[in-house]
């Protein structure tokens, strides 16, 4: 990755920085960190985020400053002209070590049974550092953990580096976690848990193992072993552009059917595209779009694929939930047609059918459990649901090399897909794949399929993207936005009337799916909008591009439902989201009421 951080704008003023001998000129209100970087030269960090939470709080990335006679944080202390700095002396050497030894004195050491054994950065540090004994009284917070609800939280390995704090307050505008009470008896703790979208943006910024998704491994591996239940398994589109991180395989080679392989290996008895779910999705959603804008109905159509911002949508915006689709998400389509059209297919009894979902996602753990989520009575539609990571652990488990596993074919007909489905991972891909068949549905014939790629995810977090579109006599407003600070600066600008849209989509993670809070943990390094660029490049090369050209969607309205908005689709795939709000989970220890959390 490379660090453009200290290249200022034109006839922004420089500064001279000398960096471990090494003379370096930054822009002017530059940090310590920054100038080093500029120059090549490493300096630890633990709680630093860039731009997110630079407080110096670990006291890890320390230097000497020639003038100065303590110590400073190299992340938040600007440079001046002419600054002389050293990082690698004796006293930064016995300062970052004591503090690193301080840190581990009050966190769990019990590496090798942690989720995030491998990929902690505190361990890795104490490992760069050569720290294998602490000499401090190990003391460490005993609060017995809830492992029931999808996010987990475990104080005994919280290093307070406010990191979470930090991300889910700026990033999120959610502001769940805080720093409470002071001296010895502070720690981060949840402080407003109603709020909580179970976006996993804390999970995946955590340096270590204290917060992380709740483990449903064993659950889906019993129902595999289970000789009487049909398993099925299917895979969202995010998932294909990451899955190989960590697993010593090339992104090249990391191909979706290797994917497919690889899952199929895990004992499944099917293997299906999700993607065919989000074309459901599409013509579900975009008929009911055109519904919406042909009555003349006031306020913009909000998307309602990402549970995370339907979650924070009912906590801040409690009046503009009328505003959401009522299509379900992708994972509860397939979910609800696996139980009923395909059941019906196989000419089995829908309890016979185990249905696990991979997702990059906290909140679909969430979203699979609520009460308006089963369609027969057979139980919920997804039984699970599993995060990236959840697979790669499984993969590991299983001793898999996945550079050896030959290439293999979704299973048919709940496997086909179309460029529209894949694109439903990045921000600004659903919005994309509706207009594609709404133009269609208004007339009659296919706009290019790329007409729409201005509402489409560039890599920048700040803001929101709009764009007016026609077609058929229409004028189309619409909006895109991801992160779920962006989110609520949209939905206030659009209760304030200060913003007027007729399609709105929202993806909680920063990026969409491709930057969820189930995706692998990479340190440092912001991956979602190569993910994304990866996903359009595979709606770039697919032989179909429109949800409604897809053979498989079309047999299952032609054989099932009818036609878009049918009777049995507004049973089978929609929903009040009354019905949605008040989930019921089950985890290791049994169901919970989160109503009551």
């Amino acid at each position: 990755m490379v660090d453009t951080a200290c290249k200022p704008a034109a006839g922004v003023e420089r500064v001279r920085v000398t960096i471990d001998g090494i003379e370096t000129t930054v822009a002017h209100g530059s940090t310590i960190l920054d100038a080093a970087r500029a120059a090549g030269v490493e300096i630890p960090t633990l709680c630093y985020l860039r731009e997110i939470n630079e407080i110096g709080a670990c006291r890890i990335c320390v230097v000497e400053v020639e003038g100065v006679s303590h110590l400073v944080a190299a992340c938040n202390s600007p440079v001046s002209d002419g600054m002389t700095v050293r990082t690698d002396t004796q006293r930064v050497r016995s300062a970052r070590r004591t503090n690193l030894q301080l840190i581990l004195s009050r966190h769990d050491r019990r590496c090798p049974t942690c989720f995030r054994n491998g990929t902690c950065l505190l361990q890795s540090l104490a490992d760069r550092m050569a720290i294998h004994d602490v000499p401090f009284p190990t003391r460490f917070d005993t609060t017995p953990v809830d492992k029931r609800f999808p996010l987990v939280k475990e104080p005994a390995k919280c290093i307070s580096c406010l990191r979470c704090v930090s991300v889910c307050e700026k990033r999120q505008a959610l502001s769940v976690w805080a720093l409470v009470d002071s001296g010895s008896r502070s720690r981060v703790d949840a402080v407003a848990k109603d709020r909580c979208s179970y976006c996993g943006q804390c999970i995946t910024h955590c340096p270590t193992g204290a917060l992380h998704e709740r483990s449903d491994i064993v659950r889906v591996f019993d129902a595999l072993e289970d000789d009487e239940m049909i398993t099925i398994a299917q895979i969202a589109p995010s998932v294909r552009t990451s899955w190989h991180e960590g697993l010593g395989l090339d992104a090249r080679d990391a191909t979706t059917g290797r994917l497919t392989a690889a899952v199929r290996k895990l004992g499944f008895d099917y293997v299906f595209d999700t993607d065919f779910a989000a074309d459901m999705t599409i013509m579900e959603e975009g008929s009911e779009l055109l519904h919406r804008f042909d009555s003349g109905a006031s306020g913009p159509m909000f998307t309602s694929c990402c549970p995370g911002w339907v979650r924070f949508l009912k906590a801040r915006y409690p009046h503009m939930v009328p505003l959401l689709s009522t299509t379900k998400s992708p994972q509860q389509i397939f979910g609800a047609l696996a139980k009923t059209y395909y059941a019906e297919l196989l000419g089995v009894d829908p309890s016979k059918l185990f249905v696990a979902a991979y997702m990059p996602c906290i909140a679909k753990k969430a979203e699979c459990a609520y009460p308006g989520h089963a369609v027969t009575d057979a139980g919920f539609d997804v039984d699970a649901v599993l995060t990236v990571r959840e697979l790669q652990r499984q993969i590991k488990s299983r001793f898999v090399n996945v550079g050896l596993l030959e290439e293999e074919e979704f299973d048919a007909p709940l496997g086909t897909a179309s460029g529209a489905g894949h694109i439903f991972g990045v921000t600004g891909g659903v919005m994309e794949a509706a207009l594609r068949s709404a133009c269609f549905l208004a007339t009659g014939e296919n706009p290019d399929p790329d007409a729409f790629s201005e509402v489409r995810y560039d890599g920048i977090d700040k803001g929101w993207r709009e764009q007016t579109f026609s077609f058929a006599g229409r004028t189309l407003r619409v909006a895109t936005a991801s992160g779920l600070a962006n989110a609520d600066a949209l939905c206030a600008a659009i209760d304030a009337g200060e913003a007027h849209y007729d399609f709105v989509e929202v993806m909680a993670c920063p990026g969409g799916c491709v930057g969820g809070g189930g995706q692998p943990v990479c340190e440092g390094v912001e991956r979602a909008a190569s993910r994304g660029m990866r996903l359009r490049a595979i709606d770039a090369c697919s032989p179909l591009r429109f949800s409604h050209e897809n053979p498989a969607v079309q047999a299952c309205y032609d054989d099932f439902l009818g036609a878009p908005l049918s009777d049995k689709a507004e049973r089978l795939l929609h929903g009040s989201h009354d019905a949605w709000s008040m989930p019921c989970f089950v985890g290791v220890d049994g169901p919970v009421d989160t109503a009551r959390r």
